[in-house]
């Protein structure tokens, strides 16, 4: 497996994508933003990911930075999108507020002028995935969570070796924590107790470093 960071517009930070390696292929969790998509597909060329080996690309949500070369990336692999359905609309729409409470007004207002997607970013999954889905037939021992929070369609990718992709639901920017901009920060309490019940050994998020599950459950210990 192999973690690609990737730089955000208006100096906002990085990005995590992951290329996970199969014995029939590759499979890409999230792509980035349009912004550095050179980069993206230098990263893939050195893995020795190309057209007709990559898989399947899997959305984690429907953040312009994770989903921004997706549809360009299904284009020149001709490989497949999947998500989860309550995210679609954001892909589709070019807009990461569909489906998302009101929120902040002035970011409601400035967020589509800064990252509204290009028409030709813009998508409709091949499938859409969910709750118990697994990824055996692309060659990966793994399978979907739903874990809901930052965005309703957000989603987890737990392998049976006990590593979760779990896109913008945790971050580690200086320790591994709750993300701060939550949709439902009630909805994202609950899918922490849910990934409590799961086999999880490291966690690899959309931002920041992989860490152990463990230290994120010291974390809220010591807030409780």
């Amino acid at each position: 497996m192999k973690t690609i960071q990737l730089s955000l517009p208006y100096g906002l930070g990085l990005v995590n994508c992951y290329l996970v390696k199969t014995e029939v292929g590759f499979i890409l969790i999230d792509t980035g933003s349009s912004n550095l998509r050179a980069s993206l597909e230098d990263e893939l060329e050195l893995s020795g990911c190309q057209p007709g080996n990559l898989r399947l690309i899997v959305i984690t949500h429907g953040d312009f930075d994770h989903t921004g070369n997706a549809a360009y990336l299904r284009s020149k692999f001709d490989t497949k999108i999947a998500m989860h359905a309550k995210d679609v609309g954001m892909a589709e729409r070019g807009d990461m507020f569909w489906n998302r409470k009101k929120g902040n007004t002035l970011f409601r207002i400035l967020g589509p002028i800064l990252f509204r997607f290009k028409k030709p970013d813009r998508f409709t999954p091949d499938r859409t995935i969910g709750e118990g889905d697994d990824l055996a037939e692309y060659g990966l021992d793994a399978k979907v969570l739903s874990i809901p929070g930052h965005s309703k369609g957000s989603i987890g990718i737990l392998t049976a070796d006990g590593e979760l992709f779990c896109g913008d639901l945790l971050t580690n920017q200086d320790q591994p924590v709750l993300n701060a901009i939550m949709d439902d920060a009630a909805v994202a309490a609950k899918s922490i107790e849910k990934l409590k019940a799961q086999n999880v050994q490291t966690v690899y998020p959309g931002h920041g470093k992989p860490f152990p599950w463990e230290a994120f459950l010291d974390n809220i210990a010591l807030w409780d």
